[in-house]
């Protein structure tokens, strides 16, 4: 998805040599913006971004941030709402499905958030972004639109959970690849600042969609969503923009051979699992609470109090990951995120349910927000964007299938505890696995990675 995920930004030629040869400085002492090095095997010329050129912020450093924060608002932020429409789902429109099977039209959005990555990112590196952004918002738009039109659930597969999920997955792959051209230094900080952007999202969206539905038609409650959604939209079309010119010869959009480096294939494979179980609490915390009996007015804010807490942990581990490594901080935020779901569903009244809102939304917070970081030091910094987007691509199959195994789950067995156990060993699980990875990457118990 993060295709240039510091691909570009952090290949620099600080030194007197790089890889490439020697590095001679400007005859007139003036700073190249972009040095252009030789290779004769990869092609005429490589683009190599001097660490002193980056600004690390600025006027229009941070406008691209606030841009960008601005478009995961409207795309990962909506996405995260949709444990609203899975209630209202449940209870009206498609109310003769089980929860398992209305589960994949959000599992589908969640897998194509981070699943075009492989493609779109290549495509970044290749120097389009206006393009793909720009025809994404028009679709996120049209399918929002559309999701209020729909009455079967073939139709709300389509434009909900294909539509809309595209759309996301294409602002979320450029977002990420953006970022590393203007930060270095402050990467950390840069990328926890776009990520506050979908907790934002995720906490004011289903406020607005609860409201707006018991005092509207459905129809019209997406048709404002629509209109709200292309405002914040409009904003990432007129700030997102690149500062390094794109690689001449991006390369392959696959290479399989990566996965034989045991650290690489160990820790994408820990992705997968994971994803297997972390979306679980947030998609079904609300309706749990209402089976427990608890006011349905507070059971409906739990989703947002979740993403709204999730906004500590995004910013807190972006921070963190920069001062002690970002697998050091991962592991404990994911290790967190376990217990919460093991214990939401032992939860049925009032305190224990916010209290496992506020938790949980830190450390899956923490989670999302620095997944990627990681992939960074498991290779050559040139094939990261391709790391990246394999493993991601990996991932995503994770999010497609985790809610409807925990939707199939509970329709079999009629139990939360179930799901909990189930959704709360697959990130156990995924936490044993990083831990193998954190070993083979550090080969110590000790430092910072």
């Amino acid at each position: 998805m993060s295709s240039a995920f510091r691909e570009t930004a952090l290949s620099s030629a600080s030194s007197s040599t790089t890889a490439f040869g020697p590095f001679t400085p400007p005859a007139n002492g003036e700073k190249a913006v972009a040095r252009a090095h030789r290779d004769p095997e990869k092609g005429p010329a490589f683009f190599d971004n001097d660490e002193s050129e980056c600004p690390d912020g600025g006027l229009k450093a941070w406008l691209c941030v606030v841009g960008i924060s601005c478009g995961l608002c409207a795309t990962f932020g909506f996405v995260n709402a949709w444990g609203i429409f899975q209630a209202y789902y449940e209870e009206y429109t498609l109310r003769t499905m089980s929860p398992s099977d209305i589960a994949w039209i959000g599992s589908m959005q969640y897998a194509l958030v981070f699943m075009p990555g492989l493609a779109f990112g290549r495509l970044f590196d290749m120097g389009y972004l206006r393009l793909p952004v720009g025809l994404a918002s028009a679709l996120l738009v049209a399918c929002t639109f559309l999701t209020g039109e729909c009455k079967e659930f073939w139709q709300f597969i389509l434009c909900q959970g294909f539509g809309i999920g595209l759309a996301s997955g294409t602002v979320f792959t450029a977002a990420c690849g953006v970022v590393p051209h203007w930060f270095n230094k402050k990467l950390g900080l840069a990328f926890a600042c776009m990520a506050a952007g979908s907790s934002i999202g995720g906490a004011v969206f289903p406020i607005i969609l609860k409201n707006l539905i018991e005092h509207q038609s459905f129809q019209w409650t997406l048709r404002i969503m629509g209109f709200i959604v292309a405002t914040f939209l409009l904003v990432l079309n007129l700030t997102i923009s690149r500062r390094l010119p794109p690689k001449p010869r991006p390369g392959p959009f696959i290479n399989l051979s990566m996965f034989k480096s045991p650290v690489y294939a160990i820790y994408s494979v820990s992705l997968f699992v994971g994803f297997l179980g972390i979306y679980t609490c947030l998609t079904y915390l609300s309706i749990s609470g209402v089976v427990a009996g608890i006011d349905p007015n507070l059971a409906f804010y739990l989703l947002s109090i979740a993403n709204a807490s999730s906004l500590l942990g995004r910013l807190g581990g972006g921070i963190l990951s920069d001062r002690v490594g970002p697998m050091n901080v991962l592991i404990p935020g994911t290790f967190l995120a376990g217990i919460m779901t093991y214990a939401w569903p032992f939860a049925t009244t009032k305190g224990p349910l916010i209290f496992i809102a506020v938790i949980y939304g830190i450390s899956s917070g923490v989670y999302v927000a620095i997944l990627g970081q990681p992939i960074v030091g498991m290779g050559k910094i040139t094939d990261v964007g391709m790391r990246a987007g394999m493993t991601f691509s990996l991932m995503s199959l994770g999010a497609l299938a985790g809610p409807p195994i925990s939707g199939a789950i509970l329709d079999h067995t009629g139990s939360f505890k179930n799901v909990g156990y189930y959704a709360g060993s697959a990130i156990m699980l995924s936490v044993v696995l990083m831990l193998v990875a954190r070993h083979l990457l550090l080969g110590k118990l000790f430092g910072k990675a």
